[in-house]
Formats: structure tokens, C-alpha cells, sequence
């Protein structure tokens, strides 16, 4: 037997009241009635006033449904993640009674209730439908914030805080140690001190290969270039000697 509850329509919050719709509840016809898409609640009440209510967060899924195979008219398809009926009910007293374990076994399960809302205007399913995004829209699921915490979960690595444990012998394992340009110099070992030896003598080397173009004095034997430009050497010194220097 379908759950329907002596309820006060919504008064405040309403997006869309539709009029003469149908609600078919896990395939049972329970009549023609009101649909009320409110911001907290989405509701439905037949001419008697009795109906029920749910709540935007049960709500799994919601659609326009046009394929008439599957259902004779087009309507608003709505899952919800609960049973509505007396024997739900009474199943969920009986839960509450479990231990975990077996309420954790009746959540796996995932019991689900179909609903379709076949309002007389079909013209009215896109305002329906869209109605039921806006007000679903302001009620997200709170797992899907937790995931989003859930994304970072490290801890940010303080130096100088590691630096003090490991002072106290607080710390296991190897901590990064930072040194200035002087006591790197000094943890060098002697084969390290060689190689940098060496590599400084070249790098000295380099700068002291002045390359020299149009006269200018270099410290290179050779007069030739890398772009295959040569100049005589013997021709460089006073080259510049007879120009005519505007005073």
C-alpha cells in the first residue's frame, strides 16, 4: 500500500505548481493531482489533500521520458533512493533495531522507488523538468564535497619544524638538509673537490678565449671563426692608423 500523508501544500519557495498531473508510483496509478516543485521540497497531492513529499537529496535521478514502449504516455521519471510504502516502513523499524553490519547489508542492497508525474500538458514537462534541476541544484550531495576534501590529503612539510625534531631525535628516517655555498664547499669529498676544480679551470679557460673581429685584440692563436670568417693577424695592429677622425 502506497504511502499518502495528510500534508499542507508548500507556500513559500514554489517554482512551478502543475495542475492535473498523474502520479504512477512503482506502477501503481495513484490518481490525478498537483505537483508542486518547491526549493525544499518537490511534493503531490491528490484532490483530497492527501499526497507526499520528497526530499531533493533522495531524488537520484530525474528525466523526460518520451519512449512510449516503455510507458504509454510521456511523462517526468523520478528515482528515489527509498521505498514508499507501509512495508518499507515497517522494514525500516526493523533496521533501526539491527546491528551495524545488518544495516550496513540493507544499504548495499540500494532499494529504489520509481515515480512518473504524467501531467495533462505535455507542453508542461520542460518547465517540470527544468524546475526540478534549479531546485536540486540547491541541495548538493554532501559526498560530494567529502570527495572533494578527500582529493589532498597530505601535509604540508615544515622545514625548520623537521630541522628541530630531528635536533631532539624526534624524527626517524633522513630529513633534507640545506646548506649555504661555504658549507657545501666544506662537505665536499676529496674526489668532489677535484672534479669542481677541474670544472672551474675550464670555465675560466672559456672567458679567457676573447674572440676578436675588425682589429680588436684577442687572446687566441688562431684568427679563425665559427662562421668562417678569418682575419689576418699581421694586418690587424694599426690598421686603424690612417682614418680620418672628424674633431
Amino acid at each position: 500500500m502506497v504511502v499518502l500523508k495528510s500534508l499542507p501544500p508548500p507556500s513559500e519557495g514554489v517554482r512551478l505548481q502543475q495542475a492535473d498531473t498523474t502520479a504512477v508510483l512503482d506502477g501503481k496509478r495513484l490518481g490525478a493531482g498537483t505537483l508542486f516543485v518547491a526549493e525544499a521540497h518537490l511534493s503531490w497531492f491528490d484532490g483530497s489533500g492527501m499526497g507526499f513529499c520528497l526530499e531533493y537529496p533522495s531524488i537520484s535521478l530525474h528525466a523526460i521520458s518520451r519512449d512510449l514502449s516503455a510507458f504509454p504516455e510521456e511523462h517526468l521519471y523520478v528515482m528515489v533512493n527509498a521505498k514508499l510504502d507501509d512495508e518499507a516502513e515497517a522494514e525500516a523499524e526493523q533496521q533501526d533495531k539491527a546491528s551495524d553490519d545488518e544495516e550496513s547489508d540493507s544499504e548495499d542492497s540500494g532499494t529504489i522507488t520509481e515515480i512518473r508525474f504524467v501531467p495533462s500538458d505535455k507542453s508542461a514537462l520542460e518547465p517540470m523538468f527544468s524546475s526540478m534541476c534549479d531546485c536540486q541544484a540547491l541541495h548538493p550531495d554532501p559526498d560530494d564535497a567529502d570527495t572533494d576534501d578527500d582529493d589532498y590529503e597530505g601535509e604540508e612539510y615544515d622545514v625548520e619544524e623537521a630541522e628541530q625534531e630531528q635536533g631532539r631525535g624526534l624524527v626517524q628516517g633522513d630529513v633534507p638538509t640545506f646548506y649555504t655555498y661555504e658549507e657545501g664547499l666544506s662537505h665536499l669529498t676529496a674526489e668532489g673537490q677535484a672534479t669542481l676544480e677541474r670544472l672551474e679551470g675550464m670555465l675560466a679557460q672559456s672567458v679567457a678565449q676573447q674572440y676578436h673581429m675588425a682589429g680588436v685584440r684577442t687572446d687566441v692563436p688562431s684568427a679563425e671563426f665559427e662562421d668562417g670568417m678569418e682575419v689576418d693577424s699581421n694586418t690587424v695592429t694599426g690598421q686603424f692608423d690612417d682614418a680620418d677622425v672628424d674633431h
